[in-house]
């Protein structure tokens, strides 16, 4: 009978424990919710650019906090440029816009006969840019509604894209701030990762570091090499947009499928607008930018390259509809790394039954 009670006793205590804790984490989750992953990408920056701060800290004597602040101060310069050009322009184009069509004088040019051979849109995007150009009064009537619903999509795509600019401010300034307390950072998840899995902590601490640097270096830094590179091909041969078409070279890159589907419209407008020599061009450099995975995946892809591809597929895609555009770049990351971790785990499991 006083087993009993002691039991109940101590069954009790447990609960209350166990019940203080989850309300406890609960709490503290949904009050960190909105930041979870923008701190999840921040770490993910922070991990694979503090080689560079130990770089900088050996050749030019800069502490690790000071250089992780110019790290992160050049960071949020590179990102704030594009996200005013992208702004201004937008506000400039629209102010334009409306100012021309307001005064009577916004004129639409009449377009190319060799827009009727587009592969299934061409005839009637060709009459629709007719109508337009002969008579836009009626053409926004009679289109209005497609007008609508095509401004609403680029207005959204837009304000994602611009939001997701300020995620990735954000998320550089904390990586700024994990990455002068790197040491301090290592060894909480030493910690943690020890108290989960014994005496494994470490090894696996620093497996997931090898893969977060791996997947960013030859996944993210491949898609970003092969859209700058798509992005000077873009301005070169004129096409309109040029930010935008690079900016799908670069998502379409992360997702592990070939550059060129993005650039195929680009490619079709230049054969349509433009000379053959400068179409013929641009198509030959897409085809270059498209393949040029093939060499530098294994340059910066040094370890953790035996991740399956279908593995930061569905990472990028599941990230991408879950958060948007920061979505994609954590997915792909988290999804790799588990995977890494899951193997490590199977490894170690058939080593001790062995």
């Amino acid at each position: 009978m006083k087993i009993d009670a002691q039991f109940s006793h101590h069954a009790i205590d447990a609960f209350i424990k166990i019940a203080a804790i989850s309300i406890l984490v609960m709490w503290c989750f949904s009050i960190l919710r909105p930041f979870i992953l923008l701190i999840v990408w921040a770490g993910i920056i922070a991990t694979a650019l503090y080689p560079v701060v130990g770089w900088l800290n050996n050749k030019f004597s800069i502490s690790k906090s000071k250089a992780s602040g110019l790290i992160s101060f050049v960071g949020v310069l590179l990102l704030l440029v594009p996200l005013i050009l992208l702004s201004t322009g937008i506000y400039t184009s629209t102010s334009d816009l409306v100012a021309e069509y307001q005064s009577g004088t916004l004129s639409i040019p009449k377009p190319d006969a060799s827009i009727q051979d587009w592969p299934l849109i061409g005839e009637k995007a060709y009459a629709a840019f007719s109508l337009a150009a002969s008579n836009l009064e009626l053409a926004l009537t009679k289109y209005g509604e497609e007008i609508k619903a095509i401004l609403s999509k680029m207005a959204s795509i837009l304000g994602s894209l611009g939001g997701g600019f300020v995620q990735f401010i954000i998320s550089t300034i904390i990586a700024g701030v994990f990455m002068s307390n790197a040491d301090k950072c290592e060894r909480a998840f030493i910690l943690v990762a020890t108290r989960l899995t014994g005496p494994k902590g470490e090894e696996l601490t620093q497996l997931s570091k090898t893969t977060v640097r791996s997947v960013v270096q030859g996944v993210i830094g491949v898609a970003v090499i092969q859209s700058t590179a798509a992005a000077l091909g873009l301005v070169l041969a004129g096409v309109p947009a040029a930010g935008l078409w690079a900016l799908a070279v670069l998502l379409v890159a992360i997702v592990q499928l070939p550059p060129i589907l993005a650039l195929l419209p680009a490619i079709i407008y230049l054969f349509s607008v433009d000379t053959t020599t400068t179409a013929v061009i641009f198509l030959v450099w897409s085809l270059l930018v498209s393949g040029s995975d093939a060499f530098l995946k294994p340059i910066l892809l040094s370890r953790g390259s035996d991740i399956p591809m279908l593995v930061i597929l569905l990472g990028a895609l599941g990230g991408m509809a879950m958060s948007g555009i920061v979505g994609l770049f954590v997915g792909a990351v988290i999804l790799s790394l588990t995977y890494k971790l899951f193997v490590a785990w199977l490894d170690s499991e058939v080593r001790t039954e062995g």
